[in-house]
């Protein structure tokens, strides 16, 4: 792949965020590599565009070619604002988590429909700021259309070793470290399903940049909750390699269905269009609007707020 194009002047309207054990789709032809630097930098990796049944998508590794990223380090902005400027309104990512509930299994997946932010601040989790005041929705941070097709395609694979569970409440952490058993059981206590590292802040990034935005969990572990046995790399990696053909099915079948509505109000997100800037309007007078701020944002939105 290393002859590949480095510009693509197609709008990619869908892109998938692999993270660890998802660096690749089967069935899907690379065509270009693109790496666009942004105001916020440039992303974790350059993001190989893929062709399936003539529809192009992106494919971005969260932490980075070889998984130099920890966590916190992730360019979340830079990543979220790479693929807007592509043109990607639809987002499927992915995440390996570890399981807080006896009945999600290592090797299940989870579809979560909401979250709960452990980060501590120290990653960048906004576009708005710095003289650019939004405020945008978040009360449901995933969203359900694309869930829906997520579900429709784990139903069909469910007698071929695929389980998927249809909602749960994500916990985010910091990391890079697990957790310990005290944190494990008051996540717990608060009906948290799965916790993993790096869900946030890429779902509120993609929220405020008007993407649809689904992340896609697989459970590794039982955290530390479950036994006095630790939770380690090499406990996260079996599950994972033993898995990885079931991951790479589901995400390959959700593409397929995204990519035969490429043009529909899902893929192009319709229902999200106009929000941030609505938010922006309200929050910030055109007096007290910082002109290095509305230039970054108008990275993401060509023309925000001129008229």
């Amino acid at each position: 792949m290393a002859d590949l194009p480095e510009t693509f002047d197609r709008p990619v309207h869908i892109a998938v965020i692999g993270g660890t054990g998802l660096y690749k789709l089967d069935g899907f032809t690379p065509i270009a590599r693109v790496n666009p630097e942004t105001p916020w930098g440039f992303p974790s990796a350059p993001i190989l565009i893929l062709e399936h049944g003539g529809t192009p998508v992106a494919f971005l590794a969260r932490h980075g070619a070889h998984h130099e990223h920890a966590p916190h380090e992730i360019p979340a902005r830079a990543n979220i604002a790479a693929l807007r400027r592509l043109g990607v309104r639809c987002v499927v990512a992915f995440s390996a988590v570890g399981s807080l509930q006896e009945h999600i299994k290592p090797m299940d997946f989870v579809v979560p429909d909401q979250v709960i932010d452990r980060t501590k601040g120290v990653r960048p989790f906004t576009f708005f700021e710095g003289g650019l005041v939004g405020h945008v929705p978040f009360g449901d941070p995933y969203d359900d259309r694309i869930a829906q097709v997520v579900r429709r395609c784990a139903a069909s694979m469910q007698g071929d070793g695929v389980v998927l569970h249809e909602r749960g409440t994500a916990i985010c952490m910091e990391g890079p470290q697990f957790s310990t058993r005290a944190e494990s059981n008051l996540y717990r206590s608060w009906g948290g399903s799965v916790i993993s590292m790096s869900l946030l802040p890429e779902a509120k990034l993609a929220r405020e940049a008007e993407m649809a935005f689904q992340v896609i969990c697989m459970a590794t572990d039982y955290d530390c909750w479950h036994t006095t046995e630790d939770v380690d790399v090499s406990m996260v990696m079996h599950y994972m390699e033993s898995n990885s053909r079931n991951a790479r099915r589901l995400v390959g079948a959700v593409l397929d269905e995204l990519c035969k509505q490429e043009n529909s109000d899902l893929v192009t997100a319709k229902h999200w269009e106009g929000a941030s800037k609505g938010a922006v309007a309200f929050c910030t007078k055109p007096e007290g609007r910082s002109p290095e701020a509305l230039r970054r944002v108008q990275y993401l939105f060509p023309g925000f707020l001129e008229n």
